[in-house]
């Protein structure tokens, strides 16, 4: 089987986090995967948290990784793999926000909406991973969809994320 990867270096500001979406909507596409694809929408997502997590609890640089397994055509199946290496030794702690928290649902989504995920020990850091496999269904499951805040947009509009969490809110782009 071939493998795809690419990867990106991250700095530790969370304005890094906007550049590695960027970059990895960029990668998808470029790897066969439709930028309007449900799939596509669930790796930036999936993306995003990792990269958030360890910029924002780290405050250290970080390296994402993308990995393309199987053929690499549009529709065809395979594993994507998304991997987040920084250079802090401390294991990924998962939270359970309440109500109106503004974190802690991170690794809750990631959980939710990757088909595996988990962690390793890398150099003197680690390593989070989650994979997402290709041609399977896309869909947040209920729980997910309830741990997701809802979100005001500009004019005072409410939307429901996934649909505009990187689309409408300003700065998240």
């Amino acid at each position: 089987m071939q493998v795809l990867q690419v990867q990106l270096e991250v700095g530790p500001d969370p304005a890094e986090v906007g550049r590695a979406r960027r970059w990895a909507r960029s990668r998808l596409v470029g790897s066969g995967i439709g930028d309007d694809e449900p799939l596509a929408e669930t790796l930036i997502l999936l993306i995003s948290e990792l990269v958030t997590n360890a910029v924002v609890h780290t405050g250290c640089p970080a390296v994402l990784r993308m990995l393309f397994g199987g053929g690499g055509g549009a529709g065809e199946a395979g594993t994507v793999r998304v991997e987040v290496a920084d250079a802090s030794d401390c294991p990924p702690r998962p939270r359970h926000a309440q109500g109106e928290d503004t974190g802690g649902r991170g690794l809750e989504l990631v959980d939710g909406l990757a088909d595996r995920w988990g962690w390793q020990r890398e150099g003197a850091g680690k390593q989070i991973w989650c994979e997402v496999d290709r041609g399977a269904p896309v869909a947040a499951a209920p729980a997910v969809r309830e741990a997701l805040p809802k979100v005001v947009v500009q004019g005072g509009e409410v939307c429901e994320p996934p649909s505009c969490v990187f689309t409408n809110v300003p700065g998240l782009a």
